[in-house]
């Protein structure tokens, strides 16, 4: 790069190019005072020519006549002068009574100041040490209380006093940075262990500020007087100047904690920033200790010890995911939630409120607060009725009012999902080791505060060691003077002077100038038998304690077995019980299905695949013979499938024609009102062309003993564990396979226990049990269930509950109980709208691949279209609770009880359940089980329990 000529208009720089430079290198006040204010006034390079004012209005707006700034490139100026002083190759022309020209290049010099200033943000202000865990602010604060005696048993004194003190001597810097940081060290929120005691107005949670500094009152707190600053007058860290050479202040304070771990610490530098989590003191003291005894654990091995980290806010940990990278690498993402607790207001009404006690890390109460009621009032939380703070000086209590019926656990997955009530720490472990910003994991980061407390141990030990050994030289030398007491005195009486007694006592006993002078201070009253016992004493004590210190000294195994004393003593004194607890979950990543309410739903699919879900009051009840309400819109040509009831987080599995079976969750269907038209299938599943769907089943759990139990229409029937159906594609699986020209139609949950009934087109029917059927697997084809004759097809299937077998066994036994009307029955209902109840027991069961049992007599042109195993559920006059929708082949809806429907024998024809002028046939029946409380006509079903589709 050409050098840059400032006394040259040809030479000035592009204007882009110079704010390309600026943008890039965010040039500092620092690099400008450094550059341009090195020269004294009196330098001939102090002076601009005016006839280059286009070079001087980069540095300097001054007329050049007063001689009082400075332009100048830093010390490389007078180096280059002599060299370069009439070169035309680039510098700051200047001009006095000579012209002299310093030669240096721009973006050189622009990349060395930004660099000084980098490091010096890096260094002095915004990172942490590794060793002590603090930044400089910090550490000058607490060493200023320590200097200042603000101990904690001493009285309290004005935060002004100590923010003065640090200001004046060690961090010249803006009385807010100091004011912000001493607060930050008081407040029990912030830290996990405050190394400050505050009195006074400190802040809150909630965000309020601290009053001014000269209002509150401080002084250090135990912890910070045990851990960080007790050995601190023992050499055991360097000092070095303050700012103006007039003071000394520690480079590093001797902690005997991994305090960086403890409390953490955040920051934001030059270039990167540091986000270290706080953990528990009693944790970390085993984590620590564990390392000393086994330097080679492994992190899994350290975790043990600590687990994860401790929030002075307390909060729930999810997960351990995040944990272990941030440990591993020194960035992680810790998700943290806030505790909360469900309480009932009013047994009555059933209302309940969510109480939140904890909250996460670093959030704001009151902003919390203030959000949920934004997004209470903007209907994106649903479900509550009131919010307010009931926190005091007991702790945190924020009262969520829930709605009648209000589901607690939706209402807090919402606040998770839109609140900060659940948030993630993310971890970036940078810290000061060596000199160096350095990113570090757990075990990194211990080991080298491990290397820093041997360091601080063995400074401290042979600082004592060499204070013993002086003190036991001088103590031998009064020994050898009291027991020669007498020729001493008289030594001493003889001397000429002062100088003259120290030289004759070095002289006649062989004594060192410290031990003279040792003997010669020495008052009358020591001379006594007790005070020579002292000494004698004192002698003794010593040379145990110089042993000690060799033998601590001699071993670095000894140096860590002290750290880890020392480290348990502190355990002892300051552990407190861990805040944040950890729940063995997933990352506490909530989806969709964790804020939506598992509510009933009805479903309906038409012939040509179009699929719609509704609420399950959609549908009135009406009486039986009523024309019905229409299920909405149809294409041409189009008529209804399927019509099922089911629940928003239940599995619902697609059987086609083929044999294929996909998979939705059933709030992903679309939600339509009556009337719409409904979503195509192939939108939602990868369905093949010309594929239909013949099934639809929900599935709310995939349990071990489940059973799908599959039908075709030439009455072939499998059975397949539901388990094998938990992980589907979207692609789809295989179900069955299939003959040629026949299809999948139905397919029912099952135990091995239950029943299933088969009836045909022609109104026969097959009762037999779903043990005789073997269970296969999935890619397999079926056994005959049913032998069909002059071109008779299956018309349905039902399943009957265990629970049924007994009382259908015991009334099977009775001839007369066919004309009771006690349950269970088997529910017809034909195309041409007819329908009959028929007792379950007129019916034997027999094995598969039966013609079975006539159970129907047709009118001509009619043949079955549903049958249903009814009566699950009776009311107290021994009726049937349950309701049935019949759907037409234009999509007429109706739906009405079961108990209107008459009991009559396998023979009869049945009464008319819908009227179908001008609807055409029944094309699906759904049974339903209603709530126990009483329906009218017009009124909508409170509640669905259970439905079982065509």
């Amino acid at each position: 790069m050409t050098p840059l000529l400032c006394h040259s208009t040809a030479s000035i720089p592009n204007p882009n190019s110079l704010m390309s430079l600026s943008s890039t290198l965010r040039l500092s006040s620092s690099f400008l005072r450094r550059s341009f204010f090195r020269f004294p006034p009196t330098d001939p390079l102090c002076r601009l020519r005016r006839t280059e004012p286009s070079a001087s209005r980069f540095f300097s707006s001054r007329s050049p006549r007063s001689g009082k700034f400075v332009v100048g490139a830093g010390k490389r100026a007078d180096e280059q002068f002599k060299e370069e002083s009439g070169a035309n190759n680039g510098g700051l022309v200047v001009s006095g009574d000579e012209s002299r020209i310093v030669p240096f290049e721009l973006h050189k010099e622009a990349t060395e100041s930004y660099m000084a200033y980098a490091l010096s943000v890096l260094l002095g202000r915004a990172l942490p040490d590794v060793r002590d865990g603090l930044k400089p602010v910090h550490r000058r604060i607490l060493f200023a209380m320590h200097e200042l005696g603000m101990s904690s048993k001493k009285p309290y004194k004005k935060c002004a006093r100590v923010v003065g003190e640090v200001l004046g001597k060690f961090h010249p810097h803006g009385d807010t940075a100091v004011y912000d940081s001493l607060v930050r060290m008081a407040q029990s929120f912030s830290l996990r262990c405050p190394l400050i005691q505050g009195h006074g107005n400190f802040g809150s949670i909630d965000a309020d500020p601290p009053a001014a500094m000269r209002y509150t009152e401080c002084r250090l707190d135990p912890l910070a007087e045990a851990v960080l600053l007790s050995d601190l007058d023992q050499d055991t860290v360097d000092f070095v100047a303050n700012f103006d050479n007039s003071q000394k202040e520690p480079a590093v304070l001797p902690a005997r904690l991994p305090a960086l771990l403890l409390n953490g610490a955040s920051g934001i530098a030059v270039g990167m920033a540091t986000n270290i989590p706080p953990h528990n003191l009693g944790e970390l003291v085993d984590v620590l200790c564990a390392l000393i005894h086994h330097p080679e654990a492994t992190l899994q091995e350290l975790l043990e010890y600590m687990p994860a980290p401790d929030f002075p806010t307390g909060g729930i940990i999810m997960g351990n995911l995040g944990v272990l990278d941030a440990y591993r690498t020194g960035r992680g993402r810790v998700v943290v939630r806030g505790k909360t607790e469900v309480e009932m207001l009013d047994p009555k009404t059933k209302r309940n409120a969510v109480i939140i006690t904890e909250i996460p890390y670093q959030t704001n109460k009151a902003t919390l607060v203030q959000k949920i009621a934004e997004l209470v009032e903007n209907k994106t939380l649903e479900g509550i009725s009131d919010i307010r703070d009931e926190s005091d000086r007991n702790g945190m209590r924020v009262v969520i009012e829930l709605k009648r019926g209000g589901d607690p656990a939706l209402v807090l997955n919402n606040l998770y999902r839109h609140t900060a009530l659940q948030s993630s720490f993310s971890c970036n472990m940078v810290g000061i080791c060596d000199g160096e910003p350095k990113l570090m994991g757990l075990k990194e980061l211990l080991q080298a505060f491990i290397d820093f407390r041997c360091s601080v141990v063995e400074r401290r030990a042979r600082f004592k060691l060499s204070h013993a050994q002086q003190r036991k030289h001088i103590i031998e030398g009064i020994v050898v003077g009291l027991n020669n007491v007498d020729a001493v005195i008289e030594l001493i009486k003889k001397a000429s002077s002062h100088s003259a007694a120290s030289a004759a006592l070095q002289s006649e006993y062989g004594l060192s100038e410290k031990q003279a002078e040792a003997i010669l201070e020495i008052t009358l009253r020591r001379l006594t038998t007790l005070e020579r016992k002292k000494f004698t004493d004192e002698s003794s004590s010593l040379t145990e304690q110089i042993t000690k210190l060799e033998q601590l000294l001699s071993t670095r195994a000894n140096i860590l077995k002290l750290i880890e004393q020392e480290a348990i003593e502190l355990k002892d004194r300051f552990s407190s019980p861990r805040r944040s607890m950890l729940e063995d979950s997933d990352s506490g990543d909530l989806e969709d299905i964790d804020v939506i309410p598992n509510e009933e739903m009805l479903m309906a699919i038409s012939e040509k695949g179009y699929v719609k879900r509704m609420k399950a009051d959609t549908f009135n009840l009406q009486h039986r013979g009523t024309i019905g309400k229409s299920v909405g819109k149809l294409r041409v040509d189009d008529a209804m499938s399927d019509f099922l009831v089911c629940h928003a987080h239940d599995h619902v599995l697609f059987f086609s024609d083929r044999g294929i079976v996909y998979s939705t969750r059933a709030y992903k269907i679309p939600e339509c009102s009556r009337n719409a038209a409904g979503t195509p299938l192939v939108q939602i599943l990868s369905m093949s062309e010309g594929e239909r769907v013949t099934s639809i089943v929900p599935v709310s759990e995939f349990a071990e003993d489940r059973y799908l139990l599959m039908l075709t229409v030439n009455g072939c029937i499998k059975k397949v564990s539901l388990k094998l159906f938990s992980g589907i594609r979207s692609t789809g699986i295989i179900a069955i396979q299939l003959n040629s020209g026949d299809e999948l139609k139905w397919v029912r949950c099952c135990s091995s226990d239950d029943l299933v009934a088969m009836a045909s087109q022609n109104g026969l029917v097959v009762l037999s049990t779903c043990d005789g059927v073997r269970t296969l697997s999935r890619n397999t084809k079926g056994v005959t269930a049913m032998r069909l004759k002059n071109e008779d097809k299956i018309a349905s299937m039902d399943i009957i509950p265990a629970s049924l077998r007994k009382d259908m066994e015991e009334k099977s036994e009775d001839a007369s109980v066919v004309k009771q009307s006690t349950g269970p029955w088997l529910l017809f209902v034909c195309e041409n709208g007819y329908g009959k109840r028929v007792p379950l027991s007129s019916f034997r069961r027999s094995r598969l691949n039966r013609v079975g049992l006539s159970g129907y007599k047709f009118a001509e042109d009619d043949r079955l279209a549903a049958v249903f195993v009814v009566g699950y559920s009776l009311a107290e006059d021994g009726e049937s609770d349950e309701q049935v929708v019949l759907v037409s082949q234009s999509g007429t809806v109706n739906r009405i009880k079961v108990r209107d429907i008459s009991i009559q024998s396998r023979r009869a024809r049945g009464v008319i359940l819908m009227r179908l002028d001008h609807a055409g046939k029944i094309q699906s029946a759904s049974l339903i089980s209603a709530a126990d409380e009483e329906e009218t006509e017009g009124t909508a079903s409170n509640e669905i329990v259970e439905a079982v589709s065509l």
